[in-house]
């Protein structure tokens, strides 16, 4: 079998491993020079069940309208986007309904579970470094009331294997040292010490070229011209270097699937959603763990040497620009959470990138459109976390298996 995965990000990478471990002849392409040029780039680089929950929670409208235009706001719609979300939105605000709201949490939290067991194999079998750390993250409140309702969902979110632990601001400081002159603003933290940390660049980086090695073709800096389509099948993708014959299909291109799809003659429910990060090439302060703050729904990440700021959710249409005042927000919340620490002469590199959300916060993995045509998107903030579940199971799919019950939440065709 050939098969042909646009996209070398964290979901047609991950996908072409677990082509290749079936035996499949695999060639990805990517319009970038290198893997991970785009939204696997510089994200928050936690694996993350405790937080799968999707980002259209109960109230989500409220919110939206109340932050309209606020550069502030943790999840911002930009005021010309609403004309081209209307179809969209009307069904992002349909799954805020709080009984599919947490039908999908639970379904994403079981999938983050999955990915997590998958990782570990990956990384044994190939040996990569892609800088991993376990321990778990801090979800640090600052208000009592906060702390109780996340306490009350903590406890709810155990029947998906996500453990937790409660912790007085003493228990949290003895357990990350670094948080102690910020201590006196805080009510608690939950532990959740599953939780992990990894390079989601190196990942895509490293196993390219562990698959490359062992004949999977990478194609970079290769734009997808279209598609030659016959009898509700895909024959052949066409790009500037010629004609990929292909058996099957798989478009894992992030935020721009619906775009190609579009050139088939589909609609995939996806839009982007821009988020950002800063990173310190010099940690300024040495953290164990995470830290994650839930109204800024944004993360202060220790990554090797480095240290990572990154969050906040822009519907700003296929605007990647890196605005300034959204990464003001990611400094502020570093300096509130390390009120000890000077930036001062520290390199910073701002990013942003546009993650596909689905429309019901689950991935969309699956056949659609042309019978031998596959999705591996929509997975909005959990790109990084459902990884490797993802892509075993649209590989799975891509071979032919019958998908089981467990399945069905995430498939394309719902």
């Amino acid at each position: 079998m050939r098969a042909v995965v646009i996209g070398a990000g964290l979901a047609g990478v991950s996908a072409a491993y677990y082509l290749h471990q079936a035996g499949v002849e695999v060639t990805v392409i990517d319009r970038q020079p290198a893997p991970a040029r785009e939204t696997s780039h510089a994200n928050g680089a936690m694996l993350t069940p405790s937080l799968a929950d999707p980002w259209n929670s109960p109230g989500v409208f409220g919110q939206l309208l109340k932050n309209l235009g606020r550069s502030d706001a943790a999840m911002l719609l930009r005021l010309g986007q609403i004309p081209r979300l209307t179809r969209w939105g009307l069904s992002f605000l349909y799954h805020s309904n709080r009984s599919r709201f947490e039908a999908s949490y639970l379904a994403n939290a079981a999938l983050a579970r999955l990915s997590q067991a998958l990782l570990a194999q990956l990384l044994e079998e190939t040996g990569i470094d892609i800088e991993f750390s376990a321990g778990g993250i801090l979800k640090l409140f600052e208000d009592p009331t906060s702390l109780e309702k996340a306490v009350e969902v903590a406890h709810w979110l155990k029947q998906t294997g996500v453990n937790h632990r409660v912790l007085t601001v003493d228990e949290l400081v003895r357990l990350e040292p670094a948080l102690q002159p910020g201590a006196s603003r805080l009510a608690g933290a939950v532990h959740f010490p599953d939780d992990q940390v990894g390079n989601a660049r190196l990942y895509c980086e490293r196993l390219s070229v562990w698959l490359a090695d062992r004949g999977v073709d990478f194609r970079f800096s290769e734009q997808v011209l279209g598609f030659e389509v016959r009898a509700n099948t895909v024959q052949a993708v066409d790009t500037p270097r010629g004609r990929l014959d292909a058996d099957k299909v798989l478009l894992a291109a992030g935020s721009f699937t619906p775009k190609l799809a579009r050139q088939i003659g589909f609609r995939v429910p996806v839009a982007p959603a821009k988020g950002y990060s800063v990173t310190l090439s010099t940690a300024p302060v040495s953290p164990r763990y995470p830290v994650v703050d839930d109204v800024l729904h944004a993360a202060v990440v220790p990554l090797g040497d480095r240290l990572r700021v990154a969050g906040t959710a822009e519907f700003a249409g296929y605007d990647e620009r890196v605005r300034r005042k959204r990464i003001d927000n990611l400094v502020r919340l570093l300096n509130r959470v390390y009120p000890q620490i000077s930036l001062d002469g520290l390199e910073m590199e701002s990013w942003a990138g546009l993650r596909p959300m689905s429309a019901d916060g689950r991935p969309l993995v699956g056949q659609a459109g042309p019978e031998n045509l596959f999705l591996n998107t929509g997975h909005g903030a959990l790109g990084w976390t459902h990884a490797c579940a993802c892509g075993q199971l649209v590989a799975g799919l891509m071979l032919g298996h019958e998908p089981t019950k467990d399945v069905a939440p995430f498939l394309a065709s719902r």
